[in-house]
């Protein structure tokens, strides 16, 4: 790839805000960051506002995307959404989940995001049979990444049980490979690329069964790979946990070895002292997905103790309620403010760490989230001049950011060197609102 320099007006360096920083860029790669010019060096490509990082979203269901405003409807609880949830899953086929996830992958491009955590489940056909090659869905997706200029963690998701001792239901059994065994012969024929890495993902503790829990962290572990799991989301869940184990699903996890430094536990919301102090100190990280923790009713998870404990934060827009890191950012802080009656649990910098480096480190993605030498070259610029943004001083960029910028104000993002959007265009899917729309169409058939 041929060298380029790219000028930042005002860039976030992990504790501040510097004026007047060009980026060298070769092989997708930064190869030095030089501060304090006043003016673009002779042909850098000059991005107003404030750049920063690329942001990771951690933790996402492409599919749910084509649920947004359908399931705000009346009124109900998480287990009734599900239930609608279910029925867009049963229309998916591998063409209509690459459309609908290139569109979906394309909009958080356009939001700043440079690396998705696709939580995948949807293996098979309806009714469970398998498709010629028995990764077509996986495959879909990382074509879709590719498609839409962002990087994948695909989390392979093992999903055997419908709940402690119950086969799948109807629903789920496009879900399940059976077993864990099975499960992991699937996946490992999976393979990294330069856009994609390969992790896995326990669906839940009602979701595999506890003797088979080892086996899907040891097939994690030995490839080095990210490993998530959908955590106490619900009390529902700890309640049945203790039913069937005598012991909370954090416990469970831990007496099965599924806790450590490179497994993310998602939500992580209904905790006891000891689960807290079980995660932090295995070094589990916690996913937080505020919009969708609200607009499901699950709860405020307790991220400010869990942090403390040693519980490294990320954020993801998991049921695509919104596509919006910053706000995912901004709603973590204020819903600790609703929670304690306090204010200023984490400064603005700690929040962008938590959607950026520290996202990217979830996902495997090493050297990512960072404006430095030898990091990946994957970084997003936010307007300084819009209605939202307009006003406070340039130093102030990473308060802007979090608390006062939205999705729509980025004008620009570039991945591994190249703009995948440029001016609020994505360079790849032009008109992305039609894609959208024309793949939530054709799913809802």
């Amino acid at each position: 790839m041929t060298a380029k320099t790219y000028w930042l007006e005002h860039a976030w360096l992990d504790t501040h805000v510097e004026p007047g920083v060009a980026v060298d860029v070769l092989d997708g790669r930064i190869t030095a960051v030089r501060q304090d010019l006043d003016t673009p060096p002779p042909g850098a490509e000059i991005l107003r506002g404030l750049t920063l990082p690329g942001l990771a979203n951690a933790h996402s269901h492409a599919f749910h995307r084509a649920l947004r405003s359908t399931v705000q409807v009346g009124s109900g609880t998480f287990w009734t959404w599900r239930e609608i949830m279910y029925s867009f899953a049963d229309k998916l086929t591998p063409e209509l989940y690459h459309a609908l996830a290139r569109a979906v992958y394309a909009e958080m491009a356009l939001a700043g995001v440079t690396a998705v955590g696709e939580f995948h489940y949807v293996h098979h056909a309806p009714g469970g049979t398998r498709y010629a090659d028995p990764n077509a869905m996986g495959e879909a997706l990382i074509q879709a990444a590719a498609d839409a200029g962002i990087r994948i963690t695909l989390l392979d998701t093992a999903y055997l049980s419908a709940g402690f001792g119950q086969p799948p239901t109807t629903h789920q059994l496009r879900f399940s490979d059976g077993d864990a065994d099975t499960w992991a012969e699937r996946c490992s024929v999976l393979k990294d690329r330069d856009h994609a890495r390969i992790g896995a993902a326990i669906h839940s503790v009602r979701a595999v069964p506890a003797g088979q829990l080892a086996t899907v962290a040891r097939w994690a572990e030995e490839r080095r790979a990210p490993l998530h799991v959908h955590l106490s989301e619900q009390t529902a869940e700890n309640d049945a946990c203790r039913e069937a184990h005598g012991r909370t699903p954090t416990r469970l996890l831990a007496d099965h070895g599924v806790l450590g430094p490179r497994t993310t536990g998602v939500h992580n919301t209904h905790l006891t002292d000891e689960d807290i102090a079980l995660i932090g100190d295995s070094g589990t990280g916690t996913c937080m997905c505020p919009t969708t923790e609200r607009d499901l009713a699950d709860g405020i998870g307790p991220a400010v103790a869990l942090q403390k404990a040693g519980s490294p934060l990320s954020l993801g827009s998991d049921s695509h309620a919104v596509i919006d890191l910053l706000e995912e950012a901004r709603a973590m802080e204020l819903n600790e403010r609703l929670r304690t009656r306090t204010r200023g649990h984490w400064t603005a910098a700690a929040l962008l760490r938590a959607a950026s480096a520290d996202g990217h480190a979830a996902l495997g993605w090493d050297g990512a989230g960072t404006l430095e030498p030898g990091a990946l070259a994957d970084f997003t610029t936010i307007r300084l001049d819009s209605v939202r943004t307009a006003g406070p001083l340039p130093r102030l960029g990473a308060e802007t950011a979090v608390f006062a910028a939205s999705a729509a104000d980025v004008s620009h993002t570039v991945v591994g060197g190249r703009h995948v959007v440029r001016d609020g265009v994505h360079a790849l899917v032009p008109d992305v609102p039609k894609a959208l729309a024309d793949a939530v169409a054709a799913l809802r058939g």
